[in-house]
């Protein structure tokens, strides 16, 4: 196939998710004064958008608090650094199964449930410009964990983000979730300018070898907007394959805690690093205005 190198890319950055992550390296926030202050030096760094979880302060453990939320914003919104603020719409999915004899009843501290409503309360407080969608169901990493997103819920969510004004940003982790996808946006659910985020290597989800990347990529329709990552080892690597794709670029430390073999990273790092990279192959680096203008955001 004929190369389709972008060349006028943007860098999101996945400050800190929401898995147990903060155990492993100092550098992931969990405060919400941590994670607005690495999503600020992110941006400095040449991240256009930023991608935002919150995470309880005593225990580190993700979490759905909306005045938490309400703080990181609040934070970004008032820093001296334009950003495009994209937060998370994927917590109140988790069903966590008791074993392989007895399912039911199910994990109670581990599962965490929630209605379409609720799972996006926090997004019609703070009304980012950009939230996450994702599409799809999967047994994710090990044991008995399932990311549950069902049609119906999905549907729902998908109308609430529109009514709202907040684009969002349809995460994709394996091919069904890509049909999926466009099944909501041909029912009308989800509005031009469509953005996708191809979710790379995650057990049990899209492997991140080129053949099934790029499986995915010449499933996206021309006129859409997408970006790609890979997690762990190959995260460093990802930002060339999605640019020379005709994708734009996500790094962070939800996705990557390492700038090098053994090196603990900062998000400021792992952008600089991307930014580096895309640079150096011959692209631009786009800013917060011009995704704005692009993907017909909605400036708060």
């Amino acid at each position: 196939m004929p190369l389709s190198m972008n060349r006028d890319v943007f860098i999101t950055c996945a400050v800190t998710g929401a898995g147990d992550t903060a155990k492993r390296s100092r550098h992931v926030p969990v405060t919400p004064a941590e994670i607005a202050a690495s999503a600020i030096d992110a941006a400095r760094a040449g991240a256009a958008v930023v991608h935002c979880h919150v995470r309880d302060p005593e225990t580190g453990a993700g979490s759905r608090r909306r005045d938490l939320y309400r703080e990181v914003t609040d934070r970004i919104r008032s820093a001296d650094v334009d950003v495009v603020l994209n937060l998370t719409a994927g917590m109140g999915g988790d069903l966590v199964f008791g074993d392989v004899e007895r399912p039911f009843p199910v994990d109670a501290a581990a599962t965490d449930m929630a209605g379409a409503t609720e799972r996006v309360a926090h997004v019609a407080e703070c009304l980012p410009e950009i939230c996450t969608l994702d599409c799809g169901t999967m047994n994710f990493s090990l044991g008995d964990y399932i990311m549950t997103n069902t049609p119906s819920m999905l549907r729902e969510m998908a109308r609430q983000m529109a009514a709202l004004g907040v684009r969002p940003e349809i995460e994709v982790f394996d091919t069904g979730h890509l049909w999926f996808a466009r099944q909501l946006v041909s029912e009308g659910l989800i509005a031009d300018p469509v953005l996708v985020q191809l979710c790379m290597g995650i057990p049990w989800g899209a492997p991140d070898d080129l053949n099934t990347f790029m499986a995915m990529v010449n499933n996206i329709p021309a006129d859409w907007t997408f970006s790609a990552f890979s997690i762990g080892r190959n995260a460093l690597a990802y930002p060339a394959a999605a640019v020379l794709a005709g994708g734009n670029v996500r790094v962070g430390l939800e996705d990557n805690l390492y700038i090098g073999k053994g090196e603990l990273a900062t998000n400021a790092q792992l952008v600089e690093k991307a930014a580096s990279v895309v640079t150096n192959m011959g692209a631009r680096i786009v800013g917060p205005q011009e995704v704005r203008e692009k993907l017909k955001l909605q400036k708060r």
